[in-house]
């Protein structure tokens, strides 16, 4: 049996194959009026297809958990009625194609209220269409960026709380994996790094302090989640700064074993995107290595990404014990249909859906 292709149990959930969508914004969703963060039929053709082609667990792009959470006006969220039944058609779509249906919940923190990535992207202001932004500590993304208003304690827990709600709205859609978006510059890793997080009160300053909001978000979300069900927890491993104190994958390891503790059940591990400019050594698997520390290290399960684009590249970073999953992205972009290409290429018998079996094999 191919590595790639076992399935992987999480409490009592079992997925089917462990090659899973990343969640990946689209900049599609509804943004006026009432509608505004609603999915809309490109996210139903979009995730329905990653599922008709055979990846193990489909996960939802980055969703706001309140209308200042997202990264742009484009992007999802799940903070009333009408978002909630618009990704359960979704996630309806994806369980019937045999697939698991996950979303990410997340806060952009000073990284929210900006234009479309393929537009340009930038800060986008209030008289625009964007939104009052908040952080950790109020220090711009960058040049040109506004400053966030420092939360306070209040509106931390505030927020918590938010993170909570959401998750019991993606549980009502029929969403059976949530992950808390921990990684890439957003809001928790604002915290968790010291290069953006100056505060002096109980979120600030050790380690123990800057971690406590992803700790306690993901305390809330695991307390509203079904225990038959899995969290996951996605975090950047690194900032890629090393001139001054930054977050560092000796601290990522100590954070999933915290997590691990409160509940979390895989940590998803990327790196980067909290400051402009990082020399970041990109390559095949470049991310790997930290997934595969932090697997070692802390003892958890954990899925891989970053440039993962060849089958054979993907099976044996699981067959090496380097992580529990592969995370494809921007390959299952370009392919919908890779898991089922991938079956081919490593000898495995995947059956397409039924609806494309007489194309399969010819060339007519």
């Amino acid at each position: 049996m191919s590595a790639l292709f076992e399935p992987i149990t999480l409490r009592s959930l079992t997925i089917p194959n462990r090659i899973w969508l990343s969640p990946m914004c689209m900049y599609s969703a509804a943004h006026e009026g009432p509608e505004t963060g609603v999915a809309t039929d490109f996210h139903l053709a979009h995730l329905g297809s990653r599922a008709a082609g055979g990846a193990g667990l489909v996960m939802v792009e980055a969703t706001g958990v309140r209308p200042d959470a997202r990264i742009s006006p484009w992007d999802l969220g799940l903070w009333n009625d009408r978002q909630q039944d618009a990704l359960a058609r979704i996630a309806a779509l994806i369980r019937q194609h045999g697939s698991v249906p996950a979303i990410q919940l997340a806060h952009a923190g000073r990284k929210a209220s900006t234009g479309k990535a393929g537009s340009g992207g930038g800060p986008l202001a209030v008289a625009d269409g964007g939104f009052p932004i908040v952080g950790a500590s109020p220090i711009p993304f960058d040049e040109g960026y506004p400053a966030p208003a420092e939360l306070t304690e209040a509106q931390i827990a505030e927020l918590v709380q938010d993170f909570a709600d959401s998750a019991r709205r993606a549980l009502a859609a029929g969403f059976q994996v949530v992950d808390v978006h921990g990684a890439h510059g957003y809001l928790i890793h604002q915290f968790l790094s010291p290069l953006t997080n100056h505060r002096t009160d109980g979120y600030g300053g050790d380690f123990a302090g800057r971690s406590r909001l992803a700790r306690e978000i993901a305390g809330a979300v695991r307390a509203v989640w079904p225990e038959e069900l899995p969290v996951l927890f996605r975090v950047s491993a690194t900032d890629w700064v090393t001139d001054r104190p930054s977050w560092t994958v000796e601290e990522c390891v100590l954070l999933a074993k915290e997590l691990q503790a409160i509940g979390i059940d895989l940590v998803d591990v990327s790196s980067g995107g909290l400051v402009p400019n990082a020399e970041i050594t990109v390559g095949p698997g470049y991310q790997v290595p930290f997934a595969a520390q932090i697997r070692r290290e802390a003892g958890i399960p954990v899925s891989a990404v970053g440039m993962i684009t060849e089958p054979d590249q993907a099976e044996a970073i699981l067959a090496d014990g380097e992580a529990d999953a592969v995370m494809l992205g921007r390959e299952l972009l370009r392919d919908p249909y890779w898991p089922l290409h991938a079956a081919k290429a490593l000898g495995v018998d995947r059956n397409w859906p039924a609806q494309y079996g007489f194309a399969v094999g010819s060339r007519g």
